[in-house]
């Protein structure tokens, strides 16, 4: 087995880690949790780093590296939600809706991509630099709040990130259906 997939498949088995660490009943938790968050986000770009080096690529890698960077995500998502809401009970809704939104996205950006690849044109779907941003974002908007008090001066920041994040999967969301458009309304 290649050291890129072994990085993946081990970041696919950190999930449940994190989610067990996360709800431990210690008061650096959150902390911890935050601190395997952080170890997934670096081994996803050290697995992609080291295909590219090692000339180590796979089409299992292409498969499951984005496999494992929607699961990680929903994960934490699901996470912040459960505990922001709980946490800062009259607005359960202000980390609700972005995880929707980007969970959303996930799911409607692989169904288009797998499509187009049935088409013979996935490269017009290919990864933007503008996704690439948001993915950025992204991480660090869930680490921040991973590891921060709901309600902290932090927190607040990492909503703000969040959002930022938001705005920006809407927008490669759009950029991506833009490209495939004229392959998705020929015979509407």
């Amino acid at each position: 087995m290649k050291i890129p997939n072994i990085l993946t498949l081990l970041r696919i088995l950190l999930i449940p880690v994190f989610v067990v660490v996360y709800y431990l009943p210690i008061e650096e938790a959150r902390l911890f949790a935050a601190a395997l968050f952080a170890l997934a986000a670096v081994t996803d770009w050290f697995d992609g780093y080291l295909a590219r080096k090692l000339e180590q690529t796979s089409p299992f890698g292409a498969f499951l590296d984005p496999v494992a960077d929607k699961l990680i995500v929903a994960a934490a998502l699901v996470v912040l939600v459960d505990t922001y809401s709980r946490e800062l009970q009259t607005w359960p809704v202000l980390t609700a809706a972005p995880a929707i939104v980007i969970i959303g996205r996930e799911i409607v950006i692989s169904a288009l991509r797998e499509w187009m690849a049935e088409m013979g044109s996935r490269a017009q779907v290919a990864v933007s630099n503008i996704g690439k941003i948001k993915t950025t974002l992204q991480m660090l908007a869930i680490l921040v709040l991973l590891g921060a008090i709901p309600g902290s001066g932090l927190a607040w920041f990492g909503i703000v990130a969040l959002y930022a994040a938001t705005v920006l999967t809407l927008w490669s969301m759009f950029v991506y259906l833009r490209a495939a458009w004229p392959h998705l309304s020929e015979d509407i």
